[in-house]
């Protein structure tokens, strides 16, 4: 998992913890309708400053939460006291085989260096009919641009979405700055990574915006999340 996280710890820990800041806010129910039931013991891979995995909690999981941010991992320790908060990489998971009935990569496979490599880890971690859940920023979306803020913009696709591609991007909103890095990856990308890992997907979602979302008018009409349910065959 990408180390520039460290870097910009304190950006993504004003970003995260400011309620209705970003997008997690508005699109967070729709992914934990996708997840199985609670039962046994899950992993999310890339927490952050925790606040998926003090949901997940919230909702009576189990949680283990990895980040290769010692920073934000200490964040979310301080957090949350009584849950399991580990620094390691995505691409090495510092766990023995089967030892997930759930893995959750939360908006985090788009950040690792290896994308292929983290999805076959999350695959060898889970036990046998264990799930990994997953939401990415949306592959089309992440391939173009609005031309502008009107309710009627077109959404314009310039570069190849079939070719991976390195992306940085800064963003600024009521006075917070975060800078995003990370990669573009088609949806076959994606497929592929999940199929090699003998992981069967079993069902997509492409939430709409919900009302009073963030650019709800543009968000109705193309998605900005893809979310999916695998399960380890």
């Amino acid at each position: 998992m990408s180390q520039g996280w460290e870097s910009r710890a304190e950006q993504w820990l004003s970003w995260a913890r400011t309620p209705g800041h970003d997008a997690y806010w508005d699109y967070r129910g729709a992914f934990f309708d996708l997840l199985p039931p609670p039962h046994g013991r899950v992993l999310e891979v890339g927490c952050g400053e925790g606040r998926v995995c003090r949901d997940l909690a919230d909702r009576g999981y189990g949680v283990t939460g990895l980040d290769a941010s010692p920073t934000l991992v200490g964040a979310a320790s301080d957090r949350d006291s009584t849950g399991e908060y580990v620094v390691g990489q995505a691409e090495a998971l510092p766990f023995p085989d089967a030892a997930f009935d759930l893995v959750v990569a939360y908006n985090s496979l788009m950040d690792v260096d290896d994308m292929p490599r983290a999805v076959n880890e999350a695959a060898r971690v889970l036990q046998a009919g264990g799930h990994l859940c997953a939401c990415l920023t949306h592959p089309v979306a992440d391939a173009g641009v609005w031309e502008s803020d009107a309710h009627d913009a077109r959404f314009v696709i310039s570069d190849s979405y079939l070719e991976p591609t390195a992306f940085t991007a800064q963003m600024e909103r009521a006075g917070l700055t975060m800078t995003f890095d990370g990669n573009r990856f088609s949806l076959e990308s994606y497929a592929r990574a999940f199929e090699a890992a003998g992981l069967l997907i079993e069902a997509i979602r492409e939430p709409s915006a919900p009302p009073g979302a963030r650019g709800e008018h543009r968000w109705t009409r193309l998605p900005m999340f893809l979310l999916l349910r695998a399960t380890r065959r």
